[in-house]
């Protein structure tokens, strides 16, 4: 009974983390509409990851976090390619000719890219539910998200996005891997600070544009380092370090698009229609699915 217990107070923390990793990053995606008005894709790129990493460089010295084994070097420089440098790369330039409703609904794609790549290189078996939970979810994500834009065109930057999405899946499977040796804090860190390394190439173009900025951006930024970035990743790599399967955390990027249009309607005074509604309650139904269905 105590094991069971203990097994319960485990997954309901796994939820909590996947979900505040979920709110966080739905609030990233008007923030960002919001700062390429004054920056450029890459100059928000890197300065938006050196707060994130001063952030938890300060978290990992006061918590004394133990420094990576040089054998791992090369995992942390492959989650921190995927999960910062490509994926913050190819969202932020997609997001200028891409709407913040496509773009959140191609992002909330990654599950199923994750889904797939832990089948294949982690032999994480899935149980047929599951699957349904997934695409039973999806099929929400897409009532959420396609009810409240119509403007959707094939373009580069569509392209860009989707490139992003894979990127997401990839790095979910890298760090699942990380986190079986690794603290999610350690996890954490050292990919942040192995992709904010790759984006100090951009960093004197961040430089130039900074005098053009203003106050209020450059706190939005500060912002989307410290919350969607450095906190988001961090409970997103303990979710996934503790989940009994992948499928059980990444399942809640579903939420994202539905998760940004009540924040719209709170912050925004934007219409919240019907359709959100349902496509909500149907992303949630295929949720509890693939969380308490899944019997592999």
């Amino acid at each position: 009974m105590e094991i069971n217990e203990q097994d319960k107070k485990r997954q309901s923390l796994v939820y909590a983390a996947a979900l505040l990793a979920t709110v966080l990053w739905a609030s990233a995606f008007p923030a960002t509409r919001y700062a390429l008005q004054y920056y450029s894709p890459v100059s928000l790129m890197v300065l938006r990851f050196c707060a994130a990493s001063l952030t938890l460089i300060i978290v990992g010295f006061l918590k004394k976090i133990k420094l990576p084994k040089v054998k791992d070097l090369p995992m942390f420089a492959a989650s921190g390619l995927t999960g910062v440098f490509l994926y913050m790369y190819l969202f932020n330039t997609g997001s200028v000719t891409v709407s913040a409703g496509v773009s959140s609904f191609i992002i909330a794609t990654s599950p199923i890219f994750t889904l797939i790549l832990t089948r294949i290189f982690l032999k994480e078996l899935v149980a047929p539910l599951c699957w349904i939970g997934v695409l039973v979810s999806f099929c929400g994500l897409a009532a959420v998200t396609l009810t409240q834009d119509a403007e959707f065109s094939f373009d580069i930057g569509l392209v860009l996005v989707l490139g992003a999405a894979v990127s997401s899946g990839t790095y979910s499977t890298i760090i699942r891997v990380i986190t079986r040796t690794y603290t999610a804090l350690e996890a954490t860190t050292y990919t942040i600070l192995a992709g904010t390394l790759g984006t100090l190439i951009f960093l004197p173009v961040a430089i130039r544009e900074i005098p053009e900025s203003n106050s209020t951006v450059n706190l939005v930024v500060v912002f989307m380092g410290i919350f969607p970035a450095a906190i988001a990743y961090l409970a997103q790599s303990y979710a996934l370090g503790n989940a009994k399967k992948t499928a059980h955390v990444t399942v809640f990027t579903y939420l994202i698009p539905f998760i940004s249009a009540i924040l719209a309607y709170i912050w925004l005074q934007e219409v919240l229609s019907v359709y959100t509604l349902i496509g909500g309650l149907v992303i949630i139904a295929g949720m509890f699915m693939t969380n308490f269905f899944d019997r592999k």
